[in-house]
């Protein structure tokens, strides 16, 4: 039973909603759930069994409004748990997985629930329904459908044990996954060892040791994709494999976080729950609900840029390759040695130095000067920092969003330190979703992994933090500037496939001349960037885009290979089934292994990314496209920002994507843009 004095037992009376983190324990979570999914329960259930005639507001309007305090705890335990996780939580986590996985099909197989929606569907012309509660009510009848309401009882009976199976084989992946990772961060003895490291890197190193115990050492913790930052500047070849070493065996040890196994029964699972839902596969299953509409859609995408990336991947190897057999007479190029070389070719050829421009990209300006000067220059928004408010964790910092004429949007928090309570990669969280119909503004999170100076020390950023840092705000943008009744379709409530187009849209403004220049400045001096270091570096950019492309190719292909197998087919070696799949695919280059390889493919595995992860670049074709649209019509103007805004990023779901994009660029998506941003002309 909830006691009353449970922080989620009422709505929150802090600005927009926060959660009162400085009231909530980790005890307050298992109580909170219990009656949320109780009341939850109940209130489906008088929905289901209300006896007057179904109409879309006793029904759907009603299913909307229901699961207020689930919502609330949910809001806030999944944020936590992948921002500042423990022993506790995790426990919490798995034991909920199952539970919650029961309760959404318990709803989903209603079918007195879905009588009532299957009857106004099919009455839905003729109820007067504005676009966007005719759109939701089509929503909800398809989310059903989908979720296998229509199906015998037998088959659903199977299919929620199916469900429930796989919540607690994902949340296992996701607990295997961060302990592994916290278990193979690599030590380094000897300082003479980290040659080619600047000094901040070098003392962020040794405060890692110390944070472990290790005083005296030099501990690097691994981030989530494959290829570590630091392998850039790292001199000593032996410490550079022990690294990408320690990247690619997460997972993958034989040990108690082995993921192995995990993975097998998962794609077993997935491919029966499609097949009982009517489905060859599970990427059938899911890309259906998506833009891309079939799995041969995506693929075909992939499988069409593959050939060129690969070949542009071989001769940047070949040049690669020169330069270690300069340094190491008869060595022969290894994944560990890609970046190191590929930055001396940076330094050599366009006379930049990534690592010496970190003193330009301080962490602090980056945000302030950079991120939010875009946003108030594109969308008129203004930021001030909130001191008063609780955190879920003292690095957490909290910004009251306003905007041209002084209106709160919201509460926007960053999270932007690595720690090991934290999952790896980069990511954006709603607390709270934007809706008219329930009075809700947004709170909303971005968490990044940025290794953390000694205190008092500047954090400086590499160009991939930087572009993160914009990345992840363009998702936030989403949730910000959402504009509608129903939270259904708040912000990136879209298909999958569509929701990075706005992040990777305001990657732009990283490099926008005016906005460059207002944040890259010199953390000590305060000197701007050199104007003829700002060319260097965007010619640089282009180079090394067969790598890039190969790599991400190469995870979307394995992601597709994996939710391509029916029901029939069975894997009893997932390692085998991963190297035969890029061989297949042609993207098996021994020196660019994919970005994510499967026993630390969190998007797919321990995500909501499972044949999804094609979106980045079926984004892009948008993304590039829009990017061409910006240019040419004046850039970093409030009037484009508004477009856009009003036409795209202020819909969430609330209207088909596609017709979204066409509203805003006035036709279809064109690809010439993304094939010449990434050198594929050839495509």
């Amino acid at each position: 039973m909830m006691s009353p004095d449970n922080p989620f037992a009422t709505p929150s009376e802090l600005p927009y909603a926060l959660p009162p983190f400085d009231r909530i324990s980790v005890g307050h979570y298992r109580p909170a759930f219990e009656e949320g999914l109780r009341s939850h329960a109940a209130e489906i259930e008088e929905i289901a069994a209300n006896p007057a005639e179904p109409t879309f507001e006793n029904t759907i309007v009603a299913l909307e409004r229901a699961g207020e305090l689930l919502e609330r705890v949910s809001g806030t335990f999944f944020n936590v748990s992948g921002s500042d996780s423990s022993d506790e939580i995790q426990e919490i986590q798995a034991e909920l997985a199952p539970k919650l996985a029961a309760h959404s099909d318990a709803i989903h197989l209603n079918p007195q629930l879905f009588a009532r929606i299957d009857g106004l569907h099919r009455d839905r012309e003729n109820l007067g329904l504005d676009p966007e509660s005719l759109r939701l009510l089509e929503r909800r009848h398809t989310d059903f459908s989908r979720a296998g309401a229509g199906l015998p009882e037998a088959d659903q009976e199977q299919l929620r044990k199916l469900n429930e199976q796989l919540s607690t084989l994902q949340t296992k992946f996701q607990q295997n996954l961060l302990r592994d990772t916290n278990d193979l961060a690599v030590v380094v003895e000897d300082v003479a060892e980290l040659a080619g490291l600047g000094e901040g890197a070098i003392a962020t190193a040794a405060e890692a040791a110390a944070a472990r115990g290790e005083e005296g050492k030099y501990v690097f913790n691994l981030t989530l994709p494959t290829a570590q930052a630091v392998l850039e500047s790292l001199a000593n070849r032996a410490v550079r494999e022990r690294i990408f070493t320690a990247s690619v065996s997460r997972g993958n040890r034989g040990n108690e976080y082995d993921n192995n196994a995990v993975v097998a029964e998962i794609v077993r699972l997935r491919a029966e729950r499609a097949a009982l839902l009517g489905y060859p596969d599970h990427a059938t299953y899911v890309i259906s609900d998506e833009t891309a509409k079939t799995a041969d859609a995506a693929a075909g995408l992939l499988e069409r840029l593959a050939p060129v990336a690969v070949a542009n991947a071989r001769t940047e190897a070949a040049e690669l390759q020169s330069h270690l057999e300069a340094d190491v007479p008869g060595a022969t190029l290894q994944p560990w040695d890609w970046a190191f070389y590929a930055e001396k070719v940076r330094r050599e050829r366009y006379e930049v130095d990534t690592a010496a421009l970190r003193p330009y990209f301080e962490l602090g300006r980056v945000l302030t000067d950079g991120v939010f000067f875009a946003a108030n220059k594109l969308y008129g928004l203004s930021f001030t920092e909130r001191h008063d408010l609780p955190k879920y964790h003292p690095e957490v910092r909290i910004f009251e969003v306003f905007d041209a004429d002084g209106t709160g949007r919201g509460l926007f928090l960053v999270d932007y330190y690595t720690r090991d309570s934290k999952r790896g990669g980069a990511w954006m969280n709603d607390f709270v979703s934007q809706s008219r119909l329930l009075n809700r503004k947004v709170v909303v999170v971005n968490v990044l992994n940025v290794a953390k100076p000694p205190a008092g020390e500047p954090t400086l950023l590499t160009l991939d933090e930087v572009r993160t840092a914009f990345h992840e705000f363009g998702h936030a943008l989403h949730s910000l500037l959402s504009a509608v009744t129903y939270p259904t379709f708040a912000g990136a409530n879209v298909p999958r496939d569509f929701v990075e187009y706005p992040s990777q849209v305001n990657e732009m403004w990283m490099f926008w001349p005016e906005v460059l220049a207002h944040y890259a400045k010199h953390h000590v001096t305060g000197e701007p960037l050199p104007a003829e270091q700002v060319a260097k570096l965007e010619a640089a950019e282009q180079y090394g885009e067969g790598f890039k492309t190969t790599e991400y190719l190469a995870a979307s292909l394995l992601d597709l290979a994996w939710h391509r197998l029916g029901v029939d087919d069975r894997v009893d070696d997932v390692q085998r089934f991963e190297a035969a799949a890029l061989e297949k695919a042609g993207v098996a280059v021994d020196s660019v292994p994919p970005r994510y390889r499967t026993t630390y493919f969190n998007h797919v595995f321990g995500g909501g990314y499972s044949a999804g992860y094609y979106s980045y670049i079926w984004s892009e074709v948008l993304d590039a496209d829009t990017v061409r649209w910006f240019r040419e019509n004046g850039g970093l103007k409030r009037e484009n920002g508004d477009h856009f805004r009003a036409t795209l990023l202020g819909r969430g779901g609330s209207v088909d994507p596609m017709e979204a994009f066409a509203a805003f660029r006035g036709r279809e998506p064109a690809i010439q843009p993304l094939l010449e941003r990434r050198g594929l002309a050839g495509a």
